[in-house]
């Protein structure tokens, strides 16, 4: 028997004026899940998000939470805690009364609000923290105080308004660590929206990537980055090659001079675009007439810490594509500028998309 989902979208429709935000959205979120929406400003993260908060009533379409139907709801009607970019925290009121407002607001016993509250700063690591003000506090102080506010009525669903990108690059890595172990912990179901690919795949269950109010692919941080759905999903998740390449028959493509072998379905001389990531790009024991191999030169190189990027050229100076190499790599096979290389680029890691590239 399925499991049954905990929140439901059912064709969300959003429109401001003339615009279309978003355009029949749907998507289930099963109970316990940590779930991001991913994509760039202006794709309808944010407004999906407002619209199951209640802060932003669709145009059409139905939300269902619990089996509720919450969709027209006002948000304080329904069951979930938020958190936001800019924290929203009373500059007037010390931590303890910031993180136990919600509880003050229901009228429950002042000893009840007390135990409460320091089991929440306890488990945001801000136990001594309670007579403090706001502005006492760091960024990412700031930022667990406002997380603990958004626990402390137990809520069914915890909503996360890109709370971490105004924070500096090390806190930002600290605090995604403790969000997903404190998720871990608690099992609340939760829902992200963030523009950094980084933060959904190393916290998210699954993402839902979104581009121009539409989703455009659901799935595993494993999923969406070695199987995107979409050239735009290939583009916006990670680093991708995009080569310009034509159907010679079933399971071959012509890029350049290259006959390449890959997974396709389509017919002879129709236009496509192969992308495969720069570590996909395989240097070591490569044999002359292997699948897939080719003979480039090393156009440039660009050490970045762990790994080299390396632009591999096909007959003149300009790289045709980009291959990341470990430094063991780099300096076994002492690679260096104008250096020739055999290279492979593995059938199996070759999405193929239909039409001609249209990514700048």
């Amino acid at each position: 028997m399925a499991l049954a989902p905990y929140l439901s979208v059912e064709r969300l429709r959003k429109q401001f004026g003339q615009f279309v935000a978003l355009k029949d959205v749907s998507l289930d979120v099963f109970s316990g899940e940590f779930v991001c929406f991913l994509g760039p400003s202006g794709c309808g993260k944010t407004t999906l998000l407002r619209a199951i908060a209640g802060l932003d009533i669709q145009t059409s379409g139905r939300i269902l939470q619990g089996g509720r139907d919450i969709s027209n709801l006002p948000a304080s009607q329904r069951d979930f805690g938020i958190v936001f970019q800019s924290y929203a925290l009373f500059p007037n009121l010390s931590v303890t009364a910031n993180v136990g407002y919600g509880l003050a607001s229901r009228r429950l016993p002042k000893v009840e609000i007390a135990t409460r509250v320091a089991e929440l700063l306890s488990l945001v690591g801000l136990p001594d923290s309670g007579p403090k003000y706001p502005a006492q506090l760091s960024g990412g102080q700031q930022q667990r105080v406002a997380l603990a506010r958004a626990l402390a009525l137990s809520p069914g669903l915890l909503l996360l308004d890109e709370p971490l990108s105004a924070l500096d690059a090390r806190v930002r890595a600290y605090l995604r660590l403790e969000i997903r172990r404190l998720h871990q912990r608690l099992g609340v179901t939760t829902i992200m929206v963030t523009h950094d690919q980084e933060e959904a795949l190393t916290m998210a269950d699954r993402i839902v990537v979104m581009n121009e109010g539409v989703i455009e692919q659901i799935g595993t941080p494993l999923e969406v980055y070695r199987q995107p759905a979409s050239a735009f999903v290939a583009d916006f998740v990670g680093t991708t090659n995009f080569l310009p390449a034509v159907v010679l028959d079933t399971g071959s493509v012509r890029f350049g001079q290259l006959n390449l072998a890959c997974a396709l379905d389509l017919s002879p001389g129709h236009p496509v675009t192969l992308a495969i990531r720069p570590e996909d790009v395989v240097v070591r024991n490569v044999v002359p007439g292997a699948p897939n191999s080719a003979e480039v030169r090393v156009s440039d190189i660009e050490f970045l810490g762990s790994f080299c990027r390396v632009g591999l050229a096909l007959g003149d100076d300009t790289p045709a594509l980009l291959a990341d190499f470990s430094i063991n790599v780099v300096r076994d096979l002492e690679i260096r500028q104008g250096q020739t290389l055999l290279i492979s680029l593995p059938p199996d890691r070759i999405r193929v998309f239909p039409g001609a590239p249209q990514l700048p």
